[in-house]
C-alpha cells in the first residue's frame, strides 16, 4: 500500500454529533434544575415568612385581648349594667314624650276666648292617624241676647288663636231662649299641644 494514498476512514461522525445534542440537552436539563429549586427555596422562604407573621399576628391579638379584659375589669360590671338600662330607660322616655300631647292648652285657650254671651256644653277630640293635627268637636249655645251675631264674633275671637285652624260653626238653629244653639269644629296645630313645650311653659 502506497504511503503517500490518502487513507480513508469508514467510522462514521454521527456520534459527535450525539454528544454535542447530548450537551445541550444537560444544559437545558440543569438550567431548569436550577430554576425549579430557585421557586422550591423561595416557596419555603414564603411559607415560613407567613407562619412567622401569622404567629405575630397571634401573639398580638392575645395581648390585646388580654388589655381588653384588664381595661374591662377596671369598670364595675354591675355599674356598667345599671347605666345600660339608665339609658334604655331614658331613651324610651324620650321616645314617650316625644309622641305625648297635652290637651290642657286648648282649655286654657277656650277659657280666655269664649265670650260671655256663649256657652260649651261639649268637647271631644281626636287624632287622626294619617295626620298630627287634633280635630276638636264642641257644641254650645249663645244667649238670649247675643244670637247670630254672638256666633260671628266668637268665630273671630277664636282665631285670633293662630294654632286654631278650619274654624267652622255648624248646625245653628234657635232656642227657646231665643238664642242659637250650635256645633264647632276646628282643627289644632301639633306644636300647641306639644307636652315638652308644655312642661317647659309651666
Amino acid at each position: 500500500m502506497d504511503p503517500n494514498t490518502p487513507q480513508t476512514s469508514f467510522i462514521p461522525k454521527q456520534p459527535i454529533r450525539e454528544e454535542k445534542a447530548v450537551s445541550t440537552s444537560a444544559r437545558s436539563f440543569s438550567l431548569v434544575n436550577f430554576i425549579a429549586i430557585v421557586i422550591f427555596f423561595g416557596s419555603l422562604a414564603a411559607a415560613g415568612g407567613l407562619y412567622f407573621y401569622k404567629g405575630i399576628i397571634q401573639t398580638n391579638i392575645q395581648e390585646m385581648n388580654v388589655s381588653l379584659a384588664k381595661a374591662k375589669a377596671a369598670f364595675e360590671p354591675g355599674l356598667i349594667a345599671d347605666l345600660q338600662v339608665l339609658d334604655k330607660r331614658l331613651n324610651s322616655s324620650k321616645e314617650i314624650l316625644g309622641n305625648h300631647i297635652s290637651i290642657s292648652p286648648i282649655f286654657r285657650s277656650i277659657e280666655s276666648l269664649t265670650l260671655k254671651s256663649v256657652r260649651f256644653s261639649k268637647f271631644s277630640y281626636e287624632i287622626p292617624k294619617d295626620t298630627k293635627k287634633i280635630e276638636v268637636t264642641m257644641s254650645g249655645q249663645t244667649s238670649g241676647q247675643g244670637g247670630y251675631r254672638s256666633i260671628a264674633l266668637q268665630s273671630n275671637k277664636l282665631a285670633e288663636n293662630k294654632y286654631f285652624e278650619d274654624i267652622i260653626f255648624s248646625n245653628l238653629s234657635l232656642t227657646q231662649t231665643g238664642g242659637v244653639s250650635f256645633d264647632l269644629t276646628f282643627t289644632v296645630d301639633p306644636n300647641f299641644v306639644d307636652f315638652e313645650k308644655a312642661v317647659a311653659n309651666i
